[in-house]
């Protein structure tokens, strides 16, 4: 018998901003590991599955075998051993200088690594510098045979509702994020959830106060969307999280004081990074309106994403490949 390892890395998103629970957060990927597997056990009367092999009453076979081709071994798993790595500001550079080591000790089954976000609110944002780093995260899980897990993200000039001078220049970044992460996530046969567009972006009870991270209902959209794309392969043979909030939403005035703690923070630090330059693409973005040209920022950004990907080292051949 041997538990199923399930590690995530990122940032905010993954360490659960948005969904208290207790004195800490919880979040989506914790959500998604108590529905990776089914308790199984020795063989007994409940007919779960023993090390032999041997099925009970109920016949459980096909639950263990998900979750044995998720774990990699013939061995029969039990249960889901969870480990969040994710912090909160974590960009590219912190998931592969940091995160990564401390998940490969780890030996993970499953790993998710959502990430990108902050690289786009920070002054220093180099694509082709994000989509190096990505692929050698991707890469390291692949090699080791590790279920990957990726995600693309909305928008956060649009969920924090930014007029739109400036919220056009973080979507191009976002998108140009979004379209590195869906090509590796091709490259390394990952499990991608397609989560940057859609009815849920919109819908103001899938958001938290800051408006920039889901609430519990988002958590566990996103949680609920993971299980079904791992259900479809046998990779997730628990039950599928709840999409109904386990708890009441937060009061006006908790949101409220949120917003005036740890949100004024995260506000000071944007302040003195990106936002000059922010000012700076705002001002270039209503040049090219009035002149009709936004179209050249769009493919100047199409550009940038090819040049990024095409930086890139060809994939190692795996040791199973034909």
């Amino acid at each position: 018998m041997r538990r199923l390892r399930f590690v995530a890395l990122g940032d905010s998103l993954t360490e659960g901003v948005g969904d208290p629970v207790g004195q800490g957060w919880r979040g989506w990927a914790a959500l998604l590991a108590d529905g990776l597997t089914g308790e199984t056990g020795e063989t007994g009367e409940t007919g779960e599955i023993g090390e032999t092999g041997e099925i009970g009453e109920t016949g459980e076979i096909e639950e263990a075998a998900g979750a044995e081709r998720a774990a990699g071994t013939g061995k029969p798993v039990t249960g889901v051993d969870f480990t969040n790595l994710a912090v909160s500001g974590a960009q590219t550079r912190d998931v592969l200088e940091r995160q990564l080591p401390a998940a490969l000790a780890l030996r993970p089954d499953v790993v998710s690594v959502v990430v990108g976000v902050n690289d786009t609110l920070r002054c220093t944002f180099d694509i082709q510098a994000v989509a190096a780093r990505l692929d050698t995260v991707y890469g390291a899980f692949a090699e080791r045979g590790a279920v990957l897990l990726t995600a693309c993200l909305p928008d956060p000039g649009a969920t924090l509702g930014l007029p739109g001078a400036l919220a056009r220049p973080l979507a191009r970044r976002q998108r140009a994020v979004n379209a590195v992460v869906h090509a590796l996530s091709e490259r390394y046969d990952a499990v991608h959830l397609h989560a940057a567009e859609g009815a849920w972006t919109a819908d103001r009870a899938m958001w938290s106060a800051d408006r920039l991270h889901p609430g519990e209902r988002g958590h566990r959209q996103l949680a609920l969307r993971f299980h079904a794309l791992l259900a479809e392969t046998g990779l997730a043979t628990g039950p599928a999280p709840s999409p109904e909030p386990e708890f009441p939403a937060p009061t006006t005035s908790a949101s409220l004081w949120w917003l005036a703690t740890a949100g004024t923070g995260w506000v000071a630090r944007r302040c003195t990074d990106l936002l000059p330059q922010l000012l700076t693409l705002a001002a270039d973005e209503m040049r090219h309106r009035a002149r009709g040209t936004s179209a050249r920022l769009d493919l100047r950004t199409s550009a940038a994403v090819s040049a990024a990907l095409a930086a890139l080292s060809p994939p190692e051949r795996r040791p199973d490949a034909a």
